[in-house]
């Protein structure tokens, strides 16, 4: 579409966790640093929560490509299992079969693989998204897998990402034990106004952009504005900031344009969710080309 008009190899602002575009500003960097010394150092659990579309999956794909060579990485990205299932679904990461094995003996099996990989050399890591929606009693399903150890680490590093109503669970009398579990804390921030340009520029940049400056400072104030910080609301702004400035031929993305996306977004009110932000975005794209093609 527009990524010819701007000399860019790709879309720079797709809200697809990409590692080629991660943005090291605004404590992010310092973020995934803390991260990767808690999880090849630390034997508790590690959590990271910030805002619906601040980063933290990037931030997980990020933690993921930066482990060393000599580490498994484990996801679970089905925040609704019960107790029974989460355990199923660890056995499969691992590649184990448990098909009609009662709990104890997938945990059985859980601690032999464990100790299996352990003596060989390898950590263990598990990447729990949006933790925020887990049942409590699969949190703490979870929580009782910190307890496979040898005589002097644990087997199994758990990381949960999750939204800041984790926190709130956490605070629950029953959830002491969880709570007392995470070693380490990290809350990712929005971004502040004063690091969108840079933002910006750092993934035009990345996307093969050579060029001045290709957003004008109004058309970032409003970015910020309609964003309120959040990286995914500013991804989507500046993607239809751009197809509106190339559907009127011009070489930057001005105010109008930003203007434009702001409405047909509609984020003054609330986040689009999901399905519903692709029928926009399907409707913005074919007014885009009903103006160029007349």
């Amino acid at each position: 579409m527009y990524t010819q008009h701007f000399g860019l190899h790709e879309a720079p602002f797709g809200i697809t966790p990409n590692p080629a575009f991660f943005y090291s500003g605004n404590a992010r960097g310092e973020i995934l640093s803390a991260l990767l010394y808690a999880v090849t150092h630390g034997e508790g659990i590690v959590k990271v929560t910030g805002e619906v579309g601040c980063g933290k999956t990037m931030l997980c794909r990020m933690l993921e490509a930066r482990l060393p060579h000599g580490v498994d990485v484990l996801y679970l990205v089905n925040p609704t299992l019960c107790p029974q299932e989460v355990l199923h679904a660890i056995a499969a990461e691992l590649g184990l079969a448990t098909g009609g094995r009662r709990s104890d003996e997938v945990v059985r099996a859980l601690q032999a693989e464990l100790i299996a990989r352990h003596a060989a050399g390898r950590r263990v890591v598990l990447l729990v998204e949006e933790a925020q929606a887990m049942p409590l009693e699969t949190l703490e399903e979870i929580r009782l897998l910190t307890n496979l150890e040898t005589a002097s680490s644990k087997l199994l590093q758990i990381v949960l990402f999750g939204q800041p109503e984790l926190d709130e669970h956490l605070s629950l009398p029953r959830m002491r034990q969880l709570r007392e579990r995470i070693t380490h804390s990290f809350d990712v921030p929005p971004m502040p106004r004063d690091q969108i340009p840079f933002f910006l520029s750092h993934r035009l940049r990345a996307a093969g952009y050579r060029g001045p400056e290709l957003f004008s400072q109004g058309a970032v104030r409003l970015i910020a504005r309609g964003s309120q910080g959040i990286v995914r609301r500013i991804n989507v702004l500046a993607d239809k900031a751009l197809m509106a400035a190339f559907v009127d031929d011009l070489p930057y993305v001005n105010s109008t344009h930003v203007r434009q996306a702001i409405e047909d977004s509609r984020y003054s009110c609330a986040v689009v969710p999901g399905n519903r932000s692709m029928i926009v975005f399907d409707r913005f794209l074919a007014t885009c080309f009903r103006r160029r093609s007349t």
